[in-house]
């Protein structure tokens, strides 16, 4: 599945029991819809088939503004709410060189450390 908003762009797609979603561009105002869709569709979709995991990869994502970052801290919350083995696990792919990242994620976290891992 792919969605395009301006000069944002979002893909899903499911290898096994982990969902890939990339996400691309700039993550601005115009975005903030999109990525709320999105991230509803992934955990849809992490619900309804078996997922340990979802890899969110970030490399290619320039700038992510604070209304999008909180449609993510809201699908965190989902996630911890979730029962035990209902629950899967979430790992974001950044770019050491995109200084917003490093310290964002750093934030998620610490606000999900059960849920949320960080690869540089």
């Amino acid at each position: 599945m792919r969605n395009a908003v301006d000069a944002f762009s979002s893909r899903i797609t499911r290898d096994g029991e982990t969902l890939h979603l990339f996400l691309e561009g700039d993550a601005n105002m115009s975005a903030v819809e999109e990525i709320g869709r999105t991230l509803e569709d992934v955990h849809k979709a992490a619900r309804t088939d078996p997922t340990s995991l979802v890899l969110v990869d970030l490399r290619n994502l320039e700038f992510m503004n604070s209304s999008c970052f909180k449609k993510f801290v809201s699908w965190l919350g989902r996630v911890q709410e979730l029962a035990g083995e209902k629950r899967y696990m979430i790992r974001f792919l950044s770019d050491p060189n995109m200084h917003w990242q490093r310290r964002s994620l750093h934030v998620l976290q610490c606000f999900a450390p059960n849920v949320v891992s960080v690869v540089v």
